[in-house]
């Protein structure tokens, strides 16, 4: 028992000397760079300090109770039943105190729903396990898919300072603009939560929830997913980057000549189809098949030496256009230009030994795509 007493108080020591043992040891709620997070801060507090009002109130009387009416003090307990006024008290008083913190939650609840008049409207939706925003007033379409290196996943290196909550494409908004989100899934129930900005909504296949965001100040802000959503839920990170207004308009027409330009077929040699490949297969297919192709089995199926890998190019490259059903293996039409299709299966039919040899062309994927 010594040893054991002596170990814990070593483990608390090493923990106070650490920087990073602090880090996510924040007791209360965030305040926010919204309005509505502000609001919801306050209200937080205010509910808060009512209930420490009443646990004082409660354990004082308690306290004083046991003290000063204890048997050895010759306390003798009072016999009394079905009084009017004592029920009248313990009814009338809860009730005030839930009608007190009825009226501002009710007022931070209707500016919450209050979608209107906005500026920006996004659609936010859920996949295993990325995220999809579409701008619905611009020609802006992406995946945000979580960045943190294998390497780290796998703890081989250091884990960074965002490890798990850092992704490839962040959402961009622009600061004092009015933003409606529009929130669904593509397969299961996910839910995307931002702290800093108060907004937390599930998205559920087949119904549009929707809320909205007003950021004060540019910056970056983080969040995660909140509905246990498979294997890869803690895989999917949520990153914000808010900017002034001027660089967000510069942003989007940025991004609508680079995704124009994106939906353009061009030949590519072996070895830009195996880059691009190594690339794409990180960000979309390690988390499940596993850096080296080895996969989870039986969920995940090994890619290294596989017949999908080996076998006839033209199924593989359906499988991953279209998925294969009743797996955890989604289709990834919508989520891959046909060039990262075509480099992504290159690269698993010639890594890890597989050597086949061959190719898929941006050219060939397409036909195979406009024809399914």
């Amino acid at each position: 028992m010594k040893r054991v007493g002596i170990s814990a108080v070593s483990a608390l020591l090493l923990l106070s000397s650490s920087h990073s043992a602090f880090a996510e040891w924040g007791l209360n709620m965030p305040e926010g760079v919204t309005r509505i997070s502000h609001e919801v801060h306050d209200l937080h507090m205010t509910i808060f300090y009512v209930c420490v009002a009443i646990a004082i109130a409660v354990f004082g009387v308690m306290l004083y109770s046991i003290v000063y009416h204890r048997k050895s003090r010759g306390a003798k307990a009072e016999n009394f039943h079905e009084s009017t006024l004592i029920e009248i008290i313990w009814t009338v008083i809860p009730l005030v105190i839930l009608v007190g913190m009825c009226i501002p939650a009710t007022a931070t609840l209707i500016d919450m729903y209050d979608n209107s008049e906005s500026e920006i409207d996004i659609q936010i939706t859920g996949y295993q396990w990325k995220w999809r925003y579409t701008y619905l007033n611009e020609d802006v379409d992406f995946f945000s898919v979580l960045s943190t290196p294998q390497d780290q996943l796998d703890n081989t290196k250091e884990k960074g300072e965002h490890y798990l909550l850092e992704v490839d494409k962040p959402l961009i908004l622009p600061v004092n603009t009015k933003v409606r989100f529009l929130f669904t899934s593509k397969d299961v129930i996910h839910s995307w939560w931002v702290p800093d900005l108060a907004v937390k909504k599930d998205t559920i296949p087949g119904f549009i929830n929707e809320s909205w965001t007003i950021i004060d100040k540019p910056g970056i802000y983080r969040g995660q997913c909140t509905e246990l959503c498979g294997a890869g839920h803690g895989y999917m990170p949520i990153v914000v980057k808010a900017v002034e207004k001027e660089e967000y308009s510069a942003w989007v027409s940025a991004q609508a000549i680079a995704q124009a330009a994106a939906k353009e077929v061009k030949d590519m040699s072996f070895d830009e189809l195996m880059v691009q490949g190594e690339k794409v297969y990180a960000s979309n297919c390690a988390a499940c098949h596993q850096k080296d192709g080895s996969g989870m089995a039986p969920v995940f199926p090994a890619l290294k030496g596989s017949a999908i890998a080996l076998g006839d190019i033209d199924r593989h490259i359906k499988v991953v256009l279209n998925g294969v059903k009743s797996t955890a293996m989604s289709a990834f039409s919508e989520q891959l230009s046909v060039s990262d299709i075509a480099a992504v299966v290159t690269y698993e039919r010639n890594a890890w030994g597989n050597n086949k040899g061959d190719l898929a062309s941006p050219k060939y994927v397409k036909e195979l795509k406009d024809n399914k």
